[in-house]
């Protein structure tokens, strides 16, 4: 329900592939038209949403890259 909330119907999320199979400290990720980011708790699909703007997410990306603890 929080996809269509937010505006995300139809979104669609991907894990890592580096996520373990436990399941259990996993986030989702999904790209937005506007060239931004969402990301949610993989246990709680229907829970809040972060919301990035293309260049926050972009920055992000980088320091995680680079090693840049934020």
């Amino acid at each position: 329900m929080a996809s269509q909330v937010h505006g995300l119907a139809g979104t669609t999320w991907f894990k890592s592939s580096y996520s373990g199979g436990s399941g259990t400290e996993c986030v989702e990720a999904a790209f937005l038209d506007d060239g931004g980011a969402a990301v949610r708790d993989s246990k709680d699909p229907g829970g809040p949403v972060l919301r990035f703007s293309a260049g926050a997410w972009t920055e992000f990306i980088r320091s995680v890259r680079e090693g840049i603890v934020v």
